[in-house]
């Protein structure tokens, strides 16, 4: 795979370098609100997987939050 990226004129680069800023800022507030959702979501999954009603909706939801957790740091 092979990126390519365009030149910005030097007279658009400062909000080429904010737009960067901006992004890069939304996408790590994104892995860490998908870390702590994904954590809380494991944590409520095993609470409910104690009781054994609870299983049924326990497990998946502890499932989720793995995946959420995974996605989160890759």
């Amino acid at each position: 795979m092979t990126e390519n990226k365009k030149r910005v004129p030097w007279f658009l680069w400062p909000f080429a370098a904010l737009w960067r800023l901006v992004s890069t800022i939304v996408e790590m507030t994104g892995r860490l609100l998908s870390l702590i959702i994904g954590l809380v979501f494991i944590l409520v999954g095993i609470l409910l997987t104690l009781t054994v009603i609870g299983a049924i909706v326990g497990i998946p939801l502890a499932l989720v939050g793995v995946l959420l957790f995974v996605r989160g740091i890759f």
